[in-house]
């Protein structure tokens, strides 16, 4: 009977123990499986459009439950994928504008502070920053963007060099967590913006391995992958290299846009493969495409210090190939260019495919395209698949050569808008960040991706793109109204019926096309009474002094959009009632702005878009005023005007020259008689570098070159001369700063210093010239509209 008893118990017992066993472990193996749907369906979101699913995506929910470790799942392309971060187990990972951002600091202005350096440590020694960082922080100090009170800043940019966050590379800043709780305003990252190009390091580079906690802070990092980009907060940048130029830098490569599209190669690439960790596969399988004809794949083994021990079979073989061809002939012979990821998922690749204008062939699954949420990257690139790489060039042979022409050129207007240099890139993200403000407009994906791009359209001038000068044909309309005429007075001679400017503003009151005339008084004399100012008849007439107050408002609110307009309007109803036909605006003196400058301020009495510039001593008939406003209403984004200049390179001097001498070409359109649009106005005032008006202002001269150059880096056209008139200034009128010796010598040296502040020389040449003879009147001679032209000068 015992023995029964003991029988039953030990059964008993085994059974217990069997159900808590396979049963504890039912359960555990169904928690887990929640875990990984959830997080299937998680990164199942994550999809972009156009691009096919990941590895991960066609896996089964069977197959995933394979996975040997439930916290990580090694996704295709090597890297590590967190689920717990997927999940949201951090306020930082689900950050959003409205919840981690302030907007309050934004309202009146968009100013970003940048930390001061670090104080130098126990052995005297400054903390390390790379070149490259030190170029984003001289970018943002010499903008319109920074500010050096932290009280008026909307956004913050660290002193600590964030860029390369790899713990083996020599730029590898250490301490940052203690460094980052010793800033003041830090605020767990709040409106903080931290620049990265290199996350993690051997053997994974693990993407969010950045050595501190970035907060609430907004990551403008390289190689951002779909799995850790938090949308509509985080901003994908390309990868750019050490030599990298701070400023504009080279244009775009592709000189000419004739066919046929198709070059010497149809796909090329150059460049390392891994024969061992993250980024092998790819470029390991190039050899099976490589033909050595229209297909040139080549890599070498050859990097870092162990290659030698890590080499496989294929390494001799694959150098002797490498060395064949030059990397630059490549790029610029073919018509394709390859750009698989490598230890990350972006590389030096695509921004040198996009200068080349080789059209980017992408091989980089989960890769977040810089700036991805403004540019529309389907117009420039070829998105390709890690998986199908057999199939690459069947589907490039597939492109037809119209598709390959406006790729070809997308890829011009994407390097020279937004990433021909690290400035570029920099206030391409303030751009974007700015528009998530909640009252800051938002410009459209058109302006985004066509010519000139979104920086140098600004959304505060007008509330509709039909007022921008270079959208005008595209839309295929026509300027507004007429033209305002404005004379600009620096010598202000007496005002007599004999006097060149007494016959100017007579001989602009009879054009059919003038809609007002606005005198700047920039001169010491005082303004001449209403009385010797000849009659105008109906056409509205005002006086501005340009002297005082007008210049130290401006320079106040040089960053608040209308309050100066507000300013002046308040201040001329102020003025003298019993003259409304003479507006003066006067105050104390100041030097904080360039007074001749001021000749481009965007005035409100200027509604028109056709502006006629004119110095006071410039002699014109109202023919010639009627012809050239003609011309302009066909090439309304241009300056288009009387006298040209040219400029041209001295080899002996190892600089840029500056002739008045007629030539068979000319690079500039003075803008003492001449048409533009009004925008350039806005666009001198409000965009252009201090640095620029700072040296307009030390010299009292050159701002009509410093224009000449805004309006062909805007359109990257020449301006228009039209007639072959030599002489366009009165001899007669006093004594002009511009027949001062020195005064050639000051433009000379003006123009090097604005090529330098703009990086690269915008001037473009031009052999056009546009007369009266049949233009747009395919008549007689005896029937032609601008007659009188021709009698000037017999």
């Amino acid at each position: 009977m015992q023995a029964k008893k003991r029988y039953i118990l030990v059964i008993v017992s085994c059974a217990f123990l069997a159900y808590c066993y396979f049963g504890g472990y039912r359960l555990k193996k169904n928690n887990r499986r929640v875990r990984l749907n959830t997080a299937y369906s998680s990164y199942s979101s994550l999809k972009t459009v156009n691009e096919l699913p990941s590895y991960f995506t066609h896996n089964s929910k069977l197959e995933i439950e394979k996975v040997a470790t439930a916290e990580q799942i090694n996704v295709y392309r090597g890297e590590n994928f967190n689920i717990a971060s997927q999940l949201g187990n951090t306020n930082s990972r689900s950050c959003r504008m409205e919840t981690c951002f302030d907007f309050t600091k934004c309202y009146e202005q968009f100013l970003v502070y940048v930390y001061p350096p670090e104080p130098l440590n126990s052995l005297g020694a400054a903390p390390p920053i790379s070149a490259n960082y030190q170029k984003i922080i001289s970018a943002i100090k010499e903008s319109r963007y920074y500010t050096a009170d932290p009280e008026r800043a909307c956004l913050f940019v660290l002193g600590i060099d964030t860029l390369d966050r790899d713990s083996l590379s020599e730029d590898y800043v250490r301490n940052v967590p203690s460094r980052l709780t010793r800033l003041p305003y830090w605020n767990n990252g709040r409106n903080h913006l931290i620049f990265n190009l290199y996350s993690g390091t051997w053997p994974n580079y693990a993407e969010q391995s950045l050595g501190f906690d970035p907060g609430e802070a907004i990551l403008a990092k390289a190689s951002m992958s779909v799995l850790h980009m938090r949308r509509g907060f985080d901003i994908s940048v390309p990868l750019f290299h050490k030599q990298f130029p701070l400023r504009a830098g080279a244009t775009g490569l592709v000189q000419s846009n004739n066919f046929p599209a198709n070059k010497r190669y149809l796909l090329a690439f150059k460049g390392k493969r891994y024969v061992h960790g993250i980024g092998s596969e790819t470029r390991n399988s190039l050899f099976h495409l490589h033909n050595g004809q229209d297909i040139v794949l080549v890599t070498t083994c050859r990097h870092g210090k162990s290659w030698r021990e890590l080499q496989d079979a294929r390494c001799d073989e694959d150098n002797r190939d490498y060395d064949r061809y030059d990397y630059e002939t490549l790029l610029l012979n073919s018509t394709f260019c390859l750009v698989p990821r490598g230890r990350r998922l972006g590389s030096f690749r695509f921004l040198e495919a996009l200068q080349a204008g080789c059209i980017p062939v992408l091989l980089s699954n989960g890769w977040v395209l810089p700036f991805e949420s403004k540019i529309d990257w389907k117009q420039a690139v070829i998105w390709g698949d890690e998986r199908l790489l057999l199939q690459i060039p069947d589907m490039v042979r597939s492109i037809p050569a119209e598709r390959i022409f406006a790729l070809r050129q997308q890829t011009q207007v994407l390097w020279e808008r937004y990433f021909g240099s690290i400035e570029k890139i920099v206030f391409t993200t303030f751009e974007i960040i700015r528009e998530r403000l909640p009252d800051y407009p938002v410009r459209s994906t058109f302006i985004w991706n066509t010519s000139p791009g979104a920086l140098l359209t600004l959304p505060t001038f007008a509330d509709s793109s039909r007022y921008l000068p270079f959208q005008l044909d595209s839309l295929y309309m026509e300027p507004r109204h007429n033209y305002t005429a404005v004379i600009y007075v620096q010598i202000g001679a007496p005002l007599t019926t004999n006097s060149a400017l007494y016959k100017l503003v007579r001989t602009i009151a009879k054009s059919q096309f003038v809609d007002k005339i606005i005198i700047l008084w920039a001169a010491d004399r005082p303004i001449p009474l209403k009385k010797r100012w000849p009659t105008t008849y109906h056409i509205p007439f005002h006086v501005i002094s340009i002297s005082g107050s007008i210049q130290i408002i401006k320079q106040h609110n040089a960053n608040q959009a209308g309050s100066f307009a507000n300013f002046v309007n308040k201040l001329g109803n102020e003025k003298d009632q019993a003259e409304p036909h003479n507006t003066a605006y006067t105050a104390e003196t100041t030097e904080e702005r360039p007074s001749i400058s001021e000749r481009f301020y965007p005035y409100p009495e200027i509604q028109t878009d056709a502006v006629l510039s004119l110095d006071e001593d410039a002699i014109l008939n109202t023919d010639e005023l009627d012809f050239a406003y003609t011309v302009w209403r066909d090439f309304p984004d241009r300056i288009v005007g009387y006298p040209a200049r040219a400029h041209f390179w001295d080899d002996a001097k190892n600089a840029w020259g500056y002739t008045s001498k007629w030539t068979n070409y000319y690079s500039i359109v003075l803008t003492g008689a001449a048409f533009y649009h009004r925008y350039y106005n806005y666009l001198y005032t409000n965009w252009l570098s201090l640095l620029l008006l700072k040296t307009v202002q030390q010299s009292s001269n050159c701002e009509d070159i410093l224009m000449n150059l805004l309006v062909s880096h805007v359109t990257r056209k020449p301006p228009i001369k039209v007639t072959q008139r030599k002489g366009y200034k009165d001899r007669e009128t006093g004594h002009s700063p511009w027949n001062d010796p020195d005064h050639f010598i000051q433009r000379q040296s003006c123009l090097n210093t604005f090529a330098a502040v703009f990086g690269y020389m915008p001037l473009i040449r031009s052999n056009l010239r546009l007369d009266p003879v049949l233009y747009r009147d395919p008549v007689s001679n005896l029937r032609k509209k601008y007659r009188q032209i021709e009698l000037v000068g017999s």
